[in-house]
C-alpha cells in the first residue's frame, strides 16, 4: 500500500498542479473506496490538500497566475463555510447517514460539473461566457477589479465562496473542483489565472479544514504523508504544463476526472449495497485508472506543444 499511495500521489500532484485542484476530489472517494470511515477520508483528503498545494502555489507565482484579491475574498468567505460543511458531517455521522449522503453528493456534483465542462469544451456554445457577463453586470458595490480584465461585485464572490466553503467542507474537497469553474463560468476569470488563485485560496482553507479534522482525530497521517511524498514532484510538473496547453484542452481534461470520479463512488455505493464485487473492483479501477490516464495525457500534451511535435500520432490524440 505505500506504493500505491506513494503512486497515487504522484499522479495527483500533476493533476493538481494543471488544474488547481488538491485533489481531494480523488483521494477522499479512494480512500471510501478503500474502506476508511468517512470522516477519516474526509480529514485526510484535507490534509493532503494543504500539503501539496503549497508545492504549486509556489510554481504558480512564479508563472504570474495568481490573483491575490481574488484568493484573500475566496479564502474568507470559503473558511467560514468549512466550518460549518464540518459541522454537517458530524451531525450527519451520527444519525448514520454520513456515507451514504457523502458518497451521493459526490456522485451528484462530479457529474453535473463534469458534463458541464465537457459540454463547453467540446461544443463551445458560450453558456460560460454569457453567464459571467450576466454576474460582470450586477451593480452591487463594492465593485472589484481582478486580473484577465473582470470587474465583479465583492459581495456575490463572497456569496460564491461561502457556498463552495459549505460544500468543501462536507465532502472534505480543497473546493478546487467546484472553485474552479466558478471562477471560468461565473466570473469570467480565464482558466489559467482560475487554476493558479485557486491553488493559493487552496493552500489557506485546506490547511484550516486539515486542522479542524485533525482536532477530532479524523486524519490519517500515514496515508497523507505517502501521498504527499509523491505529489512533491507532480505538482511542479503539472503546473508547468499549464503554460504549454490551450484552455479548451485544460477544460477537457477537467471534465474527463470529474465524470470518473462521479463513476467511481457510485459504483462503489451500488457494490456496497447489493454485495457485487465486480462493482467495487471497477470503482478502484476507475479512481487510479483515471488518474493515471490524464495525468499522463497532460504530460505528453505539454511535451508536444514543448518540443513542436504536434505532427506526431500521439500527439494528434492528446491534442484531438
Amino acid at each position: 500500500m505505500v506504493a500505491v499511495f506513494v503512486g497515487f500521489g504522484l499522479l495527483i500532484g500533476t493533476l493538481f498542479g494543471f488544474f488547481g485542484m488538491g485533489g481531494s476530489f480523488l483521494v477522499t472517494p479512494a480512500l471510501l473506496v478503500l474502506g476508511y470511515p468517512s470522516t477519516v477520508a474526509v480529514g485526510s483528503g484535507l490534509a493532503f490538500v494543504f500539503g501539496t498545494s503549497v508545492i504549486g502555489a509556489l510554481k504558480h507565482r512564479d508563472h504570474g497566475q495568481v490573483d491575490y484579491k481574488l484568493a484573500a475574498i475566496m479564502t474568507v468567505a470559503m473558511t467560514a463555510g468549512i466550518e460549518l460543511g464540518k459541522r454537517v458531517v458530524f451531525l450527519l455521522e451520527a444519525t448514520g447517514l454520513a456515507d451514504l449522503v457523502i458518497n451521493a453528493a459526490y456522485v451528484g456534483l462530479l457529474a453535473i460539473v463534469g458534463l458541464f465542462t465537457l459540454r463547453d469544451a467540446w461544443g463551445d456554445d458560450g453558456e460560460g461566457a454569457d453567464l459571467s457577463d450576466r454576474v460582470q453586470s450586477l451593480e452591487i458595490p463594492p465593485m472589484v477589479h481582478l486580473r484577465g480584465g473582470v470587474r465583479v461585485s465583492a459581495p456575490i464572490v463572497v456569496a460564491v465562496g461561502l457556498a463552495i466553503g459549505v460544500l468543501s467542507g462536507f465532502l472534505g474537497v480543497g473546493g478546487g473542483f467546484l472553485l474552479m469553474p466558478a471562477m471560468m463560468y461565473g466570473l469570467g476569470v480565464p482558466a489559467a489565472i482560475a487554476v493558479g488563485t485557486d491553488i493559493l485560496q487552496i493552500t489557506i482553507s485546506g490547511a484550516f479544514g486539515a486542522f479542524t479534522y485533525a482536532q477530532s482525530g479524523s486524519v490519517a497521517l500515514p496515508v497523507v504523508g505517502f501521498l504527499l511524498l509523491g505529489s512533491a514532484l507532480g505538482a511542479r510538473v503539472g503546473a508547468g504544463a499549464t503554460n504549454l496547453v490551450d484552455e479548451g484542452e485544460i477544460k477537457g481534461y477537467f471534465a474527463a476526472m470529474l465524470l470518473a470520479g462521479s463513476v467511481a463512488v457510485a459504483a462503489n455505493k451500488l457494490g456496497t449495497v447489493y454485495g457485487i464485487e465486480a462493482l467495487n473492483a471497477l470503482s478502484t479501477v476507475l479512481i487510479f485508472g483515471a488518474a493515471f490516464l490524464v495525468s499522463g495525457a497532460v504530460v505528453l500534451a505539454a511535451v508536444c506543444r514543448l518540443r513542436g511535435q504536434t505532427n506526431g500520432t500521439l500527439c494528434r490524440l492528446t491534442t484531438s
